[in-house]
């Protein structure tokens, strides 16, 4: 006979997924929009109209949702503010791995990609070592 227990402080165990399931939902949850997947913050981020939407790597997932649903966003599970070398990112939260599961997953990037759909749309930069941008025009010596 199976104990089923209807507190609802009870909750079952997260497992972690592993960062290639943590991508790999993230891909299926923005399928629908044009994104394109560039190497930061040692990880893979989403680019939404050439802004940043989330990132994933081995530590969770980064998920931008504006200050507005800042406050909102850190009383979820796992979520901290963004913090990279000392400086506050405002508009930015980590959710650590262990705290995601799909659906958690999907709710955060259904609350970045609302935001990000708010912001003006951003040229891609150039690529680094390409040449791309730069003058065929051979420089003045000084």
């Amino acid at each position: 006979m199976a104990i089923k227990c209807k507190s609802p402080a009870f909750r079952p165990i997260r497992t972690p997924m592993n960062e290639q399931d943590l991508l790999a939902t993230v891909r299926e949850s923005l399928a629908a929009a044009a994104v394109r997947e560039i190497k930061m913050f040692g990880g893979i981020g989403f680019m939404l109209k050439g802004n940043l939407a989330v990132a994933v790597s081995s530590r969770g997932l980064l998920a931008r949702v504006g200050k507005e649903a800042e406050g909102e966003a850190l009383t979820r599970a796992g979520a901290s503010p963004m913090i990279m070398r000392g400086r506050l990112m405002a508009g930015y939260i980590r959710v650590d791995a262990s705290a995601l599961d799909e659906r958690a997953i999907v709710s955060w990037v259904h609350l970045a990609r609302a935001f990000v759909k708010t912001l003006p749309e951003k040229k891609p930069k150039p690529m680094a070592g390409t040449g791309a941008g730069r003058s065929s025009a051979p420089r003045k010596k000084k």
